[in-house]
């Protein structure tokens, strides 16, 4: 007489059924269904959020690179804001969109250079801001910042009176079309849009070798050690 187990209870029959069940759909399925995240978010996705609503055995991961080289050379790319993925309009055609824009009003000078302090020196506390400027920082430039969700609170510093610190935000990143804080523009190209004077600072008078330039006031003068190579 047979000891075997009825064929329905045969381990191995089992295991294969259920691993089955749990079959994780073709690479281009996953890649259409990240495809479809991405399109309908109002926000970034990270990889984790899109593993979270995706079948189980799915690989976002994989599946965002695919779409990444797929979208590459049209009119929308698949881009990477800070640890977040986007669609967003391909660089080269953004003036197409222009008239779709609405107008805002600008930012005060002094919100412009705190924000650009931040952005290149962070983590950075208001203190570090006043002393780069040179002026006191209202509060008011602070709020008006958080509130644009372009700066948040860092980690305190661990310094007498563990004072709080500001870093620029996922969104900063994205509303200005960067992928790190290591894509910030540099001094010269900061120049050239007037965000800084080509002043010298008072008191300094230019020398014959001296073009004129205020090299002073460099916003990332430490930018390789503060990111890495």
């Amino acid at each position: 007489m047979s000891s075997d187990p009825a064929p329905e209870e045969r381990p191995n029959e089992r295991s294969e059924q259920e691993s089955s069940l749990f079959q994780a759909p073709p690479l281009a399925e996953q890649e259409r269904m990240v495809e479809a995240m991405l399109f309908a978010s109002a926000e970034p996705l990270s990889t984790g959020e899109m593993q979270d609503r995706m079948p189980h055995g799915c690989d976002a991961a994989e599946a965002v690179q695919l779409l990444r080289k797929r979208y590459q050379g049209r009119g929308v790319n698949v881009v990477r804001v800070g640890d977040t993925w986007a669609i967003r309009t391909a660089a080269d055609l953004g003036f197409l969109m222009s008239r779709e824009t609405s107008e805002t009003r600008k930012l005060s000078r002094a919100a412009i250079e705190t924000l650009a302090i931040i952005a290149y020196h962070q983590p950075c506390t208001r203190a570090e801001i006043e002393e780069i400027r040179g002026v006191s920082v209202s509060r008011g430039t602070i709020d008006l910042l958080i509130e644009l969700e372009w700066i948040r609170f860092g980690r305190r510093k661990m310094t007498p009176g563990r004072p709080v610190t500001y870093v620029v935000t996922p969104g900063f990143l994205d509303h200005f079309g960067l992928e790190t804080p290591r894509d910030l523009p540099g001094l010269k190209e900061l120049r050239e849009a007037g965000l800084l004077d080509n002043r010298p600072p008072p008191g300094m008078i230019p020398g014959p070798e001296d073009d004129g330039e205020d090299d002073s006031f460099d916003p990332a003068p430490d930018q390789e050690d503060m990111f890495g190579p």
